[in-house]
């Protein structure tokens, strides 16, 4: 029976160390709530670290005894790799980077060894657990580099992984010395969770720039499988929160804080002690809100509380230091007897407080400078049983994707903060009703509940697409059945994709001349009279007259335009085909050209064709998908059509390509063997077009193919062609062909 295994740095249990021995206490959060459904299930288990050192034999089996009760597997961490793993990479490298604090990054080799035995670490814990029908779900930047290290000792697993903070732009990824490894590591998922399409979109373009994999659609190709990339944004326990606020508890605590304070509106400000979460830009825009309109001194309370956090850390020590100074200042400047403008805690509320608080606040300030989601926003939502209240959001926060309503801002402007906050003071309760209203339904509806179950259903299915899509490889079997089937044939039909087929793809394309081997290759194979070969290629005839024009071969040119049989004279596919469009398209093409350095284009009799194969590998990738657009539009109800190759796009007459000439060589009674080879996208034509006997084979890394077999490279293809040409090789004893 099939298991889901959840790994992350930290289990949903505290293991601490108390005078009596150790204690185990459940952690809050939304991570460990949406996945008690699944993780607490007969069978599945959490993986991670228990939050403390414990070197002694007997503690450990101790920790795992009573953590195995409630479905949950240790890694038990050194101090140094605690050190150098979690404080090190994990919080002073990663942290920083993806928060786009570069200034705050270390980059040291032992931290980045320590990170890598670490995530070596939980493999080895995962793979002690984990069968081979298991679903595995990978969590957060602490562990972006076990997907891959799984894949590598389980090839069919389905793996899942979901970065919990934002995704950088590749700008900053690459200031990373170890940027590559990471980006590769997430990709040994099948399916890999943003919070938003912002850090999807920063990722895929990291995989391109960073390891050249083409993406289409939010699926990146790699060499053995595609990956499904998406945005799932994260929800809360909605009811759990909605249920909390209108207790008995919280409304206790609300009538306590609205004594001590009075009449006074109230401005709601909690969060981690963290650089990315702008409390210091915060107070000084709550500080030009009393100078701007003085008509609020007394009239309202800043309310902000601050969790503690690294506080040992150099810069979360000045930053505490930095927010207890404008604390200090801005309550001596402006407080009366009566007045204090800012009440700061730097501590933890329990949950029935806190609830109480989401209650009390008029105005729920929440803009970190950057942050994957922030939660805080919606179970401030979920809290207001009433639906008034005001949610001043920063655009920089995932949940601004979702939460349209909220007063959205940049937490760095502050005359824009001032302006949100005024307006949030003044805000009309029909209209905070109107709001409030459209952002429960929205937090309500997609809960962490609907946010597990559909990242799930979403990594089952690119696990059935993988299988759906996927072309079995030309194993030793299937080869050798291939041979016997071409040995007993009498007639025989090869069709034989050119560039990236024949000979290995070029960054130029004049370098692609056929070798002495590729030429006797052909020649041999050409010389048996039972074999018709057909090179079909999207070059022009003029080319291929060139290079192979010397062979007893036939060739199909420019992708199905231009035909030829051997001792014949090259003729049109269809007579008629008109080429005035291209004065109308190359421009186009020109203007894309000087958009993108590297591009450029060729001109044959009646295509044109836009190269971007020695451009920049992102930027490349860009401009074809703005190009491909670009000429949808401009040829829609025409007879043109676009054709998507190799780093390619080609412009020509619609209704012709290679499976429509093709299919002129199989005739009315198609030959007994048929081999067909391919490359690309253009070759799938030649695919469709076979007979489903035929041996079709897709060469290369791209599993997504509507060929029989799969094959690795130009050099298997040579071998495989020089195998036809030995003779085959009978085992009298077991009569099997080899």
């Amino acid at each position: 029976m099939s298991r889901t295994i959840i790994i992350s740095n930290r289990l949903p249990t505290k293991v601490q160390r108390a005078a009596t021995g150790l204690t185990f206490q459940p952690s809050e959060g939304g991570l460990a709530t949406g996945l008690g459904s699944i993780y607490r299930a007969k069978g599945n288990v959490w993986v991670g670290w228990p939050g403390l050192s414990v070197d002694d034999p007997a503690e450990q089996d101790h920790v795992r005894e009573q953590l195995s009760a409630d479905s949950m597997a240790p890694v038990f961490l050194t101090e140094a790799e605690i050190r150098d793993f979690y404080e090190g990479f994990s919080n002073s490298t990663l942290w920083p980077t993806f928060h786009y604090f570069p200034q705050y990054a270390t980059y040291e080799q032992a931290h980045w060894d320590a990170y890598v035995a670490v995530n070596e670490k939980f493999c080895q814990a995962v793979l002690a657990l984990a069968g081979p029908d298991d679903t595995i779900w990978v969590h957060d930047y602490q562990l972006l580099l076990l997907p891959e290290m799984l894949r590598r000792e389980r090839p069919e697993a389905t793996i899942g992984f979901f970065l919990h903070i934002p995704f950088p732009s590749y700008e900053l990824l690459r200031a990373l010395p170890w940027g590559t490894e990471l980006v590769r590591g997430m990709l040994g998922a099948d399916l890999i969770g943003f919070h938003t399409f912002d850090y999807m979109h920063h990722f895929l373009s990291a995989v391109s720039h960073l390891l050249g994999l083409p993406n289409h659609n939010g699926q990146v190709e790699m060499p053995d499988r595609p990956v499904l990339v998406d945005a799932f944004p994260m929800g809360i326990d909605y009811q759990r929160y909605a249920d909390a606020a209108v207790s008995e508890a919280a409304q206790q605590h609300e009538q306590a804080y609205r004594q001590a304070l009075g009449d006074a509106k109230v401005v709601l400000s909690i969060d981690r002690l963290d650089y990315s979460k702008g409390i210091a830009q915060r107070l000084h825009a709550f500080e030009a809100l009393l100078v701007r309109y003085p008509e609020w001194r007394e009239r309202v309370n800043l309310l902000m509380v601050v969790v503690p956090s690294r506080d040992q850390v150099p810069q979360y020590a000045a930053l505490k230091e930095e927010i207890d100074e404008l604390v200090g200042r801005i309550n001596a400047q402006y407080r009366t007897i009566s007045w204090n403008p800012i009440h700061y805690f730097y501590r933890s509320f329990p949950f029935e407080e806190l609830s109480a608080l989401y209650r009390l606040a008029d105005v729920a300030l929440v803009t970190p400078v950057r942050d994957g989601m922030n939660l805080v926003a919606k179970e401030f939502i979920a809290s207001k049983a009433d639906q008034r209240g005001v949610l001043v959001l920063s655009e920089r926060a995932g949940a601004a994707q979702e939460l349209a309503e909220a007063l959205l801002i940049n937490p760095t402007n502050t005359n824009q903060v001032v302006e949100a906050l005024r307006e949030a003071l003044h805000l009309p309760d029909e209209e905070q009703q109107t709001r409030m209203a459209a952002m429960q339904q929205l937090v309500r509806q997609y809960d962490v509940f609907a946010w597990t179950r559909l990242f799930m259903d979403r990594l089952t299915y690119s696990k059935i697409k993988q299988h759906t899509l996927a072309t079995d490889v030309l194993d030793a079997h299937a080869q050798s059945q291939l041979r016997h089937d071409y040995q007993v044939a009498e007639r025989r039909l090869l069709l034989l994709d050119y560039d990236g087929t024949l000979v290995r793809f070029q960054h130029n394309p004049q370098q692609a001349r056929p070798d002495q081997e590729l030429l006797e290759l052909l020649g041999n194979l050409a010389a048996d009279a039972r074999n018709q070969i057909v090179v079909i290629s999207g070059r022009d005839r003029a080319t291929l007259d060139d290079w192979l024009g010397h062979l007893p071969i036939d060739f199909i040119a420019e992708h199905g335009v231009w035909l030829r049989r051997a001792g014949s004279r090259w003729h049109l596919f269809q007579e008629g085909l008109r080429a005035e469009w291209k004065r109308d398209i190359r421009p186009i093409l020109e203007q894309y050209v000087g958009r993108t350095p590297g591009a450029f284009i060729e001109e044959k009799d009646y295509s044109l064709v836009w190269h971007y194969r020695r451009a920049d590998a992102g930027l490349g990738a860009l401009r074809a998908r703005d190009l491909l657009n670009h000429l949808a539009f401009m040829t829609s109800n025409t007879d043109l059509h676009v054709l998507e190759g190799k780093k390619v796009l080609e412009i020509k007459n619609a209704g012709i390509h290679k499976g429509t000439a093709a299919a002129q060589w199989l005739g009315p009674k198609p030959p007994p063997f048929v081999l067909a080879l391919g490359d690309d996208r253009t070759d799938e034509d030649t695919f469709a077009a076979l007979p489903p006997e035929a041996y079709t084979l897709k060469v290369g890394p791209t599993p997504r193919s509507l060929a029989r077999y799969a094959v690795a490279n130009v050099a298997t293809v040579r071998q495989l062609l020089g195998s036809l040409l030995q003779p085959e090789v009978v085992d009298m004893q077991t009569a099997v062909k080899v």
